[in-house]
């Protein structure tokens, strides 16, 4: 039978749909937490698990948005701030798969400076997620976005020490490597958080 209300939707499936994601991210932020305090103990179920649920709803947006008539935001801004949150949890499956490819080599690495950052990051990106559904104040987006992209810059100082600190020739060249990797893609999260929130500023601009 056709159905109006499914044509037309309800603008708060997909608010909800991205909510989701966001705490998807944000939980894949935790996860990083707590393998990085015990990598020994670590497994990649957890991350893959919270992977393949946050592609779950990535996909339940497409699928909608295919479906749906009228939509709350324009189809393009749902869609890629639907792919940016999935790319966080992502990206940190990748890490965490990378760290324990040779955990002996990063066992006395610090990421805690990395991990403050992110989660300082995620938290952001979450809070500007949910206030989507209220038209937010533009100047408070703003704000945020601004915050997100003075978190960016840090990383962006973080990784520069940790390089050169890598290459100062302390250690042996597959441990360099390793590093490097790491390093690489606990800045592209970062870099994703900022994706998302570069992403909810633009709607709220365009909507504003």
């Amino acid at each position: 039978m056709f159905s109006l209300k499914k044509l037309v939707g309800g603008e708060e499936v997909f608010f909800e749909l991205l909510e989701k994601s966001a705490e998807e991210a944000r939980e894949s932020v935790d996860l990083l937490v707590r393998l990085l305090a015990k990598p020994e103990a670590g497994s990649l179920d957890d991350f893959a698990l919270l992977r393949k649920k946050d592609k779950r709803i990535t996909e339940e947006i497409s699928e909608r948005l295919t479906t749906t008539f009228v939509t709350p935001l324009e189809r393009e801004d749902i869609e890629a701030l639907s792919n940016a949150l999935y790319k966080i949890p992502k990206t940190l499956e990748k890490f965490g798969e990378r760290l324990l490819l040779c955990p002996e080599r990063v066992r006395k690495t610090d990421f805690s400076r990395q991990a403050g950052l992110l989660l300082k990051a995620a938290d952001v990106v979450l809070v500007m997620v949910k206030a989507l559904r209220s038209s937010p104040d533009l100047e408070k987006v703003k704000e945020q976005n601004d915050r997100l992209q003075y978190l960016e810059g840090e990383a962006d100082k973080l990784m520069i020490d940790l390089l050169r600190d890598l290459y100062a020739g302390q250690k042996d060249a597959v441990s360099v490597i390793a590093l490097k990797d790491l390093y690489d893609l606990l800045e592209k999260v970062i870099d994703r958080c900022r994706d998302s929130g570069n992403v909810i500023f633009h709607i709220v601009l365009k909507n504003s």
